[in-house]
């Protein structure tokens, strides 16, 4: 069943889920009519799972992306330079902006489509305490402030990753650079410099 969610998702990332024919998708993997219906329920069952899929598969690249970040820093200044690296190279570019569309796309489907609310609802809940435990590390380092739960760092910082959207669809976008510099100085209020 990888095959048959693989194959829907790539179609997904490159047109309309009204397109998506599931005998071509059959013909496409080889794999029987019969088995796709009986495993996923239905047509909408298949591109639900297939939007969980692409939804959990960008969500968890851009942790462990952050984990690397917290678990190679050997100091304060290294950290706060990869956060904010790190920070800039998710807003930036064509790729990216596809996949905070995308993204943008399955949250919206989920609002009329309970079971893929669900679904990308407990998947969101996984990220969100991933991410949360990441910035508790750097709490304990005393390297992000402590007057904000963990979680409310981490529900920012996807908020700010995710929202750019809402300018992506702008006729006039800001560039990269100008988000990178809006980045870095809103990443700068969340850290806080060791005492000496």
């Amino acid at each position: 069943m990888r095959t048959v969610l693989d194959a829907v998702a790539e179609r997904l990332m490159v047109g309309d889920e009204t397109l998506i024919r599931i005998p071509e998708i059959c013909d496409a993997t080889g794999v029987n009519y019969g088995s796709v219906y009986h495993h996923f329920g239905s047509r909408e069952g298949v591109i639900d799972a297939a939007y969980d899929m692409v939804f959990a598969s960008a969500a968890e690249q851009d942790v462990e992306s952050l984990k690397s970040i917290i678990a190679n820093a050997q100091h304060y200044d290294g950290y706060v330079a990869s956060l904010q690296g790190l920070a800039g190279a998710f807003a930036s570019g064509p790729q990216r902006q596809a996949r905070r569309a995308m993204r943008i796309r399955i949250v919206a489907a989920s609002m009329t489509r309970p079971e893929l609310k669900a679904s990308i609802g407990t998947t969101q809940l996984r990220i969100t305490t991933e991410l949360s435990k990441l910035i508790e590390l750097g709490q304990e380092r005393g390297w992000i402030r402590h007057d904000l739960t963990s979680r409310s760092i981490a529900v920012f910082i996807m908020a700010l990753l995710v929202g750019r959207s809402v300018d992506d669809i702008s006729v006039e976008p800001i560039d990269d650079e100008e988000w990178s510099a809006a980045m870095r100085i809103l990443l700068s209020e969340l850290v806080q410099a060791p005492p000496s």
